[in-house]
């Protein structure tokens, strides 16, 4: 676990549709690279990735009627014109990252050497970019809040220690917010617009849930006159559209077989982006660590690369539920109070 890093000028631009908060697969990317920069030095495995994110700050500018990118002037060309100007989104983060390693005997290790494992990790990190961002020192926290922590997690066979663990790691990361994948509120919005529309597609579905829509209601004043309100009718909770992986559109081309590539020692395809919505929830809230975790999995068949999470929605309570118990039940829900 690396808590409070502090990212400067990430990359808000998240895919053709989306911005502000970084795609899960840069995080996902940053988890690969990362191992490889470990390498040999490492007996950990990189398997998953959580984000916490504590403060976001987009570097934008707030106008009449559109926000638009603060965007740097570059140095003119030889001749005195004006270069050109490639649009960049920048944000400012403070984030934890979580990482889920895989490693023999870890239940076991000497404390302090997890911890010095722990310790060079971040060391590594520092010096890499996080979604584009460089990693700038803490300010005005306790060295013990910052602190990287490389914990042994109890064996599935112990439930009960997991659960203690999990809370005392949740409440850690407040105030803070954790991105949980949310594809069923995305196949039930579909089913929505087809009983109005039956000819509605996933498309549209992603679009009507992302969107911000204002509707005009007729209210009763006091003097029995009616009159025109415009209401914002929004998705119930945090709710967003996010980028989610690739989907394949060519085959796949051997290493050094398309020019200007990359990396001309890896094979290449050429992809589109696929999306999803996710929902930014505290993370007392969750379950346990596994509902906070992203993975990247790969479906050769179909030629999609995608990030996978294993949230799963608490279920609703039951209609027949008396008033008094759906009331203790919200009361769950509220931030200040833990079971």
């Amino acid at each position: 676990m690396l808590p409070r890093l502090r990212i400067q000028n990430a990359n808000a631009i998240s895919s053709p549709l989306t911005w502000g908060f970084p795609s899960i697969t840069a995080f996902t990317g940053l988890m690969h690279a990362l191992q490889r920069r470990l390498g040999d030095q490492t007996p950990f495995e990189f398997r998953s990735v959580g984000v916490i994110c504590h403060d976001l700050q987009a570097q934008v500018a707030d106008q009449k009627h559109e926000i638009s990118f603060n965007l740097t002037r570059n140095p003119v060309d030889k001749d005195g014109s004006t270069p050109a100007i490639v649009e960049e989104g920048r944000v400012h983060l403070d984030i934890t990252l979580v990482f889920g390693l895989r490693a023999a005997g870890m239940a076991h290790a000497d404390p302090a050497a997890l911890q010095q494992q722990a310790r060079h990790v971040a060391e590594v990190l520092a010096g890499m970019r996080v979604a584009g961002g460089s990693v700038m020192p803490a300010l005005s926290l306790l060295p013990r809040q910052t602190e990287p922590t490389l914990l042994p997690w109890p064996l599935h066979y112990q439930p009960d220690e997991q659960a203690r663990a999990w809370r005392r790691l949740s409440r850690r990361w407040l105030p803070g917010f954790a991105l949980v994948a949310r594809d069923d509120l995305l196949a039930s919005r579909l089913a929505g617009l087809r009983a109005e529309e039956p000819e509605a597609t996933l498309l549209d579905a992603w679009l009507d849930t992302a969107a911000l829509t204002q509707r005009a209601r007729r209210v009763k004043a006091s003097d029995g006159t009616e009159q025109v309100e415009w209401q914002t009718e929004r998705s119930p909770g945090w709710i967003v559209p996010i980028p989610v992986g690739y989907a394949a559109l060519s085959a796949l081309h051997e290493a050094g077989a398309v020019a200007r590539a990359r990396d001309g020692g890896t094979p290449l395809r050429f992809v589109e982006s696929v999306y999803s919505l996710g929902q930014w929830i505290s993370p007392h809230r969750l379950g346990d660590a596994a509902e906070l975790m992203w993975w990247p999995a790969h479906d050769p068949a179909t030629g999609l690369y995608r990030c996978r999470n294993a949230y799963r929605p608490p279920a609703p309570p039951p209609e027949s539920a008396p008033a008094d118990l759906a009331e203790a039940l919200d009361d769950l829900d509220d931030p200040f109070h833990y079971v």
